[in-house]
């Protein structure tokens, strides 16, 4: 088992690196050339700009049994079609069960957004996010 996170814009990463340490269970962070990161434990590799390049290198990356930090409902749809588990910066751990309606979800905003609608805005991020990221993740590690 590893722990792959789309850390592009990963607000959780030190949580990650925290507990992966704890377990000894290796990390590989996967960003573009935009970004810069080390943080001392982690792999990281960084792949160009293009459109989806940091999502495309994850999937390729993973394996069964595999844990993979994601905010893109495409990537971690991606993840449970190759039996590994994929949660958000959240908690929420993506399953069979609500993959599918949060796809739809996003085809949906997609929709608006392209007929010039607004879908939202986007809120600070809280320290009980962080919790419920850390409690999730704690989770599927085994703790």
């Amino acid at each position: 088992m590893q722990i792959l996170v789309d850390a592009d814009a990963c607000p959780v990463k030190d949580i990650i690196v925290r507990l992966a340490k704890k377990y000894s269970i290796p990390v590989t962070m996967i960003i573009d050339t935009s970004h810069e990161l080390y943080d001392g434990y982690s792999t990281i590799i960084t792949v160009d700009k293009a459109r989806d390049s940091v999502d495309i290198k994850l999937v390729n990356l993973l394996k069964r049994e595999d844990i993979v930090v994601t905010q893109d409902y495409g990537v971690a749809a991606m993840a449970l079609g190759k039996g590994a588990v994929a949660l958000n910066q959240n908690g929420m751990i993506y399953s069979d069960n609500n993959i599918d309606r949060l796809l739809f979800e996003r085809h949906i905003g997609q929709k608006v957004r392209r007929a010039g609608g607004h879908t939202g805005s986007i809120k600070r991020r809280t320290k009980e996010e962080d919790k419920s990221f850390e409690k999730a993740l704690s989770k599927l590690i085994g703790e």
